[in-house]
């Protein structure tokens, strides 16, 4: 079971409504996908500009927790105010706090997520911040009393896995609330390699919208985090030098 601030879901895979190719593969992958929080731009939402799609349009929203999140923010305040339209509007008191400081790289901003996540942990919203990999700022985040923290695997969108899976590990290990791999994810194999980590869930979407087969590919990463926590929970056995026989040789014939 998954618990972020007062939500309880059995679902460890949380998915982005952005980017499919039509609202009938949006659908049919969401399904697939057995997810329970859908993720989307506050920003590319209709309800705040009438020249954007509605990506909910299709989806019976009452069977999900939405996660507005503030893509295209760059300072604390733009993601605070782009997180308040988004409360006022009703769709979720969770935010993803999103603040980006690089529009090369799209790798957020340090100093500004600190500060807008401090800023809606005040005003009640429950707070999940997109960060980097970096060790110490998701401890400073965590002690703010930030619901979770989301690290990246790779940069937004590259499909390159987990390039550092020694600082994911820290993150992981030092972490009392939730950890969730966000960003990068390319296929199932780094979904199940985020989960046997020891993450706590993955959130991803081109991994899902991007593939040729969006419904086989949700599919997919729906059993890839599910092994990857069943593998995590197991505990794999020891790396040795050398080999070790599966079977006993005493009482082996010599015949």
């Amino acid at each position: 079971m998954l618990k972020i601030g007062k939500y309880q879901l059995e679902s460890r895979l949380l998915l982005g409504t952005g980017k499919f190719q039509d609202f009938t593969t949006q659908k049919k992958a969401v399904e697939a996908s057995g997810t329970e929080i859908l993720t989307f731009a506050v920003r590319r939402m209709n309800i705040f500009e009438q020249n954007q799609p509605d990506l909910l349009a299709e989806l019976d929203v009452h069977q999900y927790k939405l996660l507005p999140n503030t893509a295209g923010a760059s300072t604390a305040e733009e993601a605070v105010r782009i997180a308040k339209l988004a409360k006022a509007s009703g769709l979720c008191d969770m935010v993803k706090v999103e603040v980006i400081g690089c529009p090369k790289t799209l790798l957020p901003d340090p100093v500004e997520t600190l500060k807008a996540s401090e800023a809606l942990l005040a005003e009640g919203f429950i707070v999940l911040p997109y960060t980097s990999d970096d060790v110490v700022l998701a401890r400073r985040l965590e002690e703010l009393g930030v619901h979770a923290i989301m690290p990246a695997a790779s940069p937004i969108g590259s499909g390159q896995g987990i390039i550092n899976p020694l600082n994911l590990s820290l993150i992981i290990e030092q972490a009392s609330i939730p950890v969730i791999v966000d960003a990068g994810i390319g296929t199932a194999s780094d979904a199940t390699r985020a989960m046997e980590l020891g993450a706590d869930g993955v959130l991803l979407n081109s991994a899902v919208s991007g593939a040729n087969d969006p419904i086989k590919m949700a599919k997919a990463m729906r059993l890839a985090i599910e092994s990857g926590r069943y593998s995590y929970e197991a505990g794999r056995i020891a790396k040795k030098r050398y080999a070790s026989a599966s079977s006993p040789i005493e009482g082996m014939s010599t015949v």
